[in-house]
């Protein structure tokens, strides 16, 4: 069955964004071959199940293998189009780490034939696109690529980064905006119709390194706000007044719409994205990258408030350790930052409680921590932190913290039920 033009498409990497994207594309009719070099991800696939929880995803990947529109495999196979979407990530001088983007290009080129679309979606700094054109120019010297060939080439590339949050990704998937850049317009105009398959949003052309850059300057600009208002808690704390009081009455203003403030940023966007542009921009970004700092100095200064709430020996339970609320996703997480600075300092036994994770993965597992249920957790510590405003801990009532010592990083328990 032809889709848009479209039968066979390839995801490279089965994560957070890939599983989604193959998923939708095969509830749309086009037979999807995912691939992963994670084992576990494949056989839980094939089998017709998820591997990490997201609402709406299990049905729709048990729907698509049922209907043998979606399969899962270890190694790269032929198809019209590839759309990679492997991790980048950062490494410890917070330089962006590209290594998994040139594996996925080392896998697919052996498979490439004339005519296929090699689309890349992973958040990459500006001119990877092209790095990887090159990369698969250098494998492949018996296909032509848009920097050799335009809009003759055999091979179409173009780079359409994600838009999309865990909690909502296969609704954000369908009706957000597309931004698709190409190397030619003819790889534009291919990988748009691609997306069109599924987008109901509007899809909208432009260059590859605009493209890049679009997206890196959407998680640098939330990057920033969200750094102002953990700056403002932290005013705030000291003036002994209610930030979250603050931000409500100052967001009456017509032209304020000032974010909610936390134990700093997670997720493998906002937290990682700006680095790309403050690594390549040569001083050109100093605010990107003092709200960088603000935001990865708020998990210590959440562990030092609660210390200092804390007597030697108290149990400190902390509640939550996913970076955002009702999800399982532990990226980059603030939260586990926080548990893993407490657990350092040896002066207060740790106990955790994360309803949405079933295993704990072993760098934390293996933390001198002990994992409880909420009921457990409550009835043992004598400090409450709460870290992520999980629909469980905002259901607390008042009469389940009486005694208790509690900080509230998330200002959920501001105006808590009798």
């Amino acid at each position: 069955m032809s889709v848009g033009g479209f039968e066979v498409v390839s995801v490279i990497g089965l994560g957070y964004i890939g599983l989604p994207t193959a998923a939708v594309l095969a509830n749309r009719g086009l037979e999807v071959i995912g691939v992963d070099i994670s084992e576990r991800a494949v056989n839980a696939i094939n089998e017709g199940r998820a591997h990490f929880f997201e609402p709406e995803l299990e049905a729709l990947v048990h729907n698509a293998v049922n209907n043998k529109k979606l399969r899962a495999v270890t190694r790269p196979e032929f198809a019209q189009a590839f759309v990679i979407a492997v991790p980048t990530p950062i490494s410890e001088a917070k330089s962006p780490d590209l290594s998994y983007v040139k594996a996925a290009g080392a896998s697919i080129a052996p498979v490439l034939k004339s005519g296929n679309l090699v689309i890349l979606e992973s958040t990459s700094p500006v001119g990877t696109i092209e790095m990887l054109a090159a990369q698969l120019s250098e494998l492949r010297p018996d296909l032509t690529f848009p920097q050799d060939a335009g809009e003759e080439a055999d091979i179409l590339m173009a780079y359409c980064p994600e838009r999309i949050i865990p909690g909502r990704m296969v609704t954000e998937l369908v009706e957000n905006d597309r931004i698709v850049g190409g190397m030619s317009a003819r790889s534009v105009d291919v990988a748009s119709k691609l997306y069109k398959t599924f987008v109901r949003g509007d899809v909208v052309a432009t260059n590859g390194r605009t493209a890049e850059m679009v997206k890196l300057t959407e998680n640098a600009f939330r990057d920033v706000n969200i750094a102002f208002a953990n700056e403002l808690s932290k005013v705030c704390d000291k003036f002994g007044v209610d930030v979250w009081e603050v931000i409500e009455l100052a967001n009456h203003h017509p032209r304020v719409n000032i974010l909610q403030p936390g134990p700093g940023v997670g997720g493998h966007c906002i937290a990682v994205d700006p680095w790309f542009i403050i690594d390549a921009a040569e001083g050109q970004a100093p605010l990107m990258h003092a709200a960088r700092n603000v935001n990865d100095s708020k998990p210590g200064y959440v562990v030092e408030k609660v210390r200092s709430l804390a007597k030697p020996g108290d149990t400190i339970a902390c509640l939550g350790l996913a970076y955002k609320a009702n999800t399982d996703d532990l990226r980059e997480s603030p939260a586990v930052t926080v548990v893993e600075r407490l657990v350092e300092t040896n002066e207060h036994k740790v106990v955790v409680v994360e309803p949405n994770v079933e295993t704990l993965p072993p760098h934390i597992a293996g933390l001198n921590l002990t994992r409880a249920s909420l009921e457990e957790a409550l009835e043992s510590a004598q400090v409450i932190l709460l870290l992520v405003d999980h629909d469980e801990f905002k259901e607390l009532r008042a009469e389940q913290l009486v005694s208790k010592t509690y900080y509230d990083s998330r200002g959920v328990w501001r105006h808590l039920p009798a």
